[in-house]
């Protein structure tokens, strides 16, 4: 990171301020490279996630200002304002000014509700005579004339300015980026309801789209299979029984009631692109989440043709996902039926081009959730009918 005559104490205090506040925002504020840019008389953010800031400008706001301002930025990235303003021709030099209100309007909106809207950037729907929780695109047809309060940069409208910069998070980081926030907000919405804005959580939905909820149908199998497990009752002669005084010549078992486990066998092979495997990784935040299930009893094998990594995980960014081969997922399955503790079920994250066992593994459900593109490819091996199938919707592969 480079900050050349910025203050970095007020910086760093800054992204912290903004990450505690909004912490499902927090990879995207951390994702982005400060860059000095005296006289530029801005803060704004380039197509390659770099904030090009003028430390005259940093001097002048407060920490809890700067961080708003960083918020903000973050929403132009992620909402990726600029490709839409390309889009619809908002990116003409005359056109700018009015998208770039556009697009603070439809970042505020959600802001305002956390106390998060810029100084410097105030614009919100009221201000320009329209409704509230509409899109940019909207705000810029519609929307009253009048200036541009500041300037957030091409990464909002578009345009060139003289201090961009190549390089950076290219397309496909960013990509991975705006999925693990989308996920962290899907997340964090689950455990806090009500405490997301709802334009947050309509864009998370878009990012991450499904046809059918199969967000309720895998949490439901994950629950069954894990209350299955913690209802059954066995004995044990690992520990001596209550009742043991009272016959000391023989030895008695004692009840005991299993802790559930769930292993994951996630697909690393070289046909899950890193699209597939930031939704998988994705997935299995969701999975900790939504069963509640401590560091101990989740472990994650990271699977082509051969089992690379295995290991215990309480979240996504713990996962080591290894490989790029082949794929056959039938070993991996038959290295998590083998793991002590026992899984009580096994979830199995894919694309589905694997073969798969003939037999189910003895004594554990099975659970596969098969990540698609909108187009489902043809598979040669479709999922076996002793597992439950969760058929995952994604949005097609980002080009480039």
């Amino acid at each position: 990171m480079a900050t050349a005559a910025i203050d970095s104490h007020k910086l760093a205090a800054a992204r912290l301020w903004a990450a505690t506040r909004l912490p499902y925002l927090a990879s995207a504020l951390f994702a982005q490279s400060v860059v000095g840019e005296p006289d530029c008389g801005t803060i704004a953010v380039d197509r390659s996630w770099h904030v090009h800031a003028d430390p005259a400008i940093v001097d002048s706001l407060s920490a809890e200002e700067l961080g708003k301002l960083l918020v903000h930025l973050s929403g132009h990235l992620l909402r990726d304002h600029a490709a839409r303003a390309g889009a619809i021709h908002a990116d003409d030099d005359g056109a700018r000014a009015t998208w770039n209100r556009a697009a603070d309007a439809e970042i505020n909106d959600d802001l305002a509700r956390d106390g998060c809207v810029p100084a410097v950037a105030p614009d919100l729907p009221t201000a320009l005579n329209c409704p509230d929780g509409q899109l940019g695109e909207f705000y810029f047809i519609n929307s009253a004339s009048g200036p541009r309060h500041w300037d957030c940069g091409s990464g909002c409208d578009n345009g060139e300015r003289r201090w961009d910069e190549s390089g950076g998070i290219g397309r496909q980081q960013a990509q991975l980026v705006v999925l693990g926030v989308a996920a962290e907000i899907q997340r964090h919405s689950a455990q806090h309801p009500g405490v997301v804005p709802g334009g947050w959580l309509r864009w998370a939905d878009s990012v991450l789209p499904s046809r059918v909820d199969w967000r309720r149908v895998l949490a439901a199998e994950i629950r069954s299979g894990v209350a299955n497990a913690a209802g059954k009752v066995d004995y044990t002669y690992r520990r001596p029984s209550r009742r043991a005084g009272s016959t000391p010549n023989i030895v008695l078992p004692t009840l005991f009631r299993p802790i559930p486990n769930v292993a994951v066998v996630c697909d690393t092979s070289g046909s899950m692109h890193e699209h597939l495997l930031a939704r998988a990784l994705a997935e299995v935040e969701g999975l900790l989440v939504r069963g509640g299930l401590r560091q101990a009893q989740v472990r994650v094998l990271a699977v082509d043709t051969n089992v690379h990594a295995v290991r215990r995980v309480s979240r996504a960014s713990q996962v080591e996902l290894t490989g790029g081969g082949g794929t056959n997922m039938g070993v991996g399955i038959a290295a998590a039926s083998i793991l002590r503790p026992k899984p009580s079920v096994i979830v199995v994250l894919t694309d589905g081009f694997t073969p798969w066992p003939d037999e189910a593994p003895k004594g554990v459900r099975v659970v596969v959730g098969l990540l698609e593109q909108q187009i489902s490819p043809i598979r040669n091996f479709p999922p076996p009918p002793w597992a439950r199938t969760v058929h995952i919707q994604l949005e097609a592969a980002p080009a480039g």
